[in-house]
């Protein structure tokens, strides 16, 4: 059995906002990345309806910048999914969580300043790297 811990904190160790970013099933197998998509996770919430009680996390979306790995570091690149200069948003049921997940921002040729805060790479960057080889997890669960 694998267990993970997914933080979404605005105020993680009372300093610095934390938003994981997961892997999503959204599909099927045989489309781009197995079927999964990446998302940043926002909030976790909860509310129950008809005596039933549904565990959601709401999201910020990242899709595929190509329906095949960058052919130079053979990982997927993914990008924020941005509808009229907003980033999208949806609300997902926990079970379509697969894992935790880790990106790297696309670098430029230009360089970050010096007094660039960490915090802030999920919204710098035009487009991410999945990184595949965080763990042997994450290299298993990634086609």
């Amino acid at each position: 059995m694998h267990r993970e811990l997914i933080c979404s904190n605005p105020a993680w160790l009372k300093a610095y906002p934390r938003f994981d970013t997961v892997l999503i099933q959204n599909g099927d197998n045989d489309e781009p990345m197995g079927g999964m998509v990446v998302g940043r996770v926002i909030r976790f919430i909860s509310f129950v309806h008809d005596d039933v009680h549904y565990p959601c996390a709401l999201v910020e979306w990242f899709v595929h910048s190509s329906d095949v790995p960058d052919p130079l570091m053979g990982v997927w690149v993914v990008e924020p999914e941005v509808h009229n200069g907003q980033r999208t948003v949806g609300l997902i049921h926990t079970d379509c969580i697969v894992r935790a997940c880790h990106l790297i921002g696309r670098y430029g040729s230009d360089r970050l300043p010096s007094d660039f805060n960490f915090t802030f790479s999920l919204d710098a960057f035009k487009s991410f790297y999945v990184n595949k080889y965080a763990d042997y997890h994450t290299h298993e669960s990634i086609p």
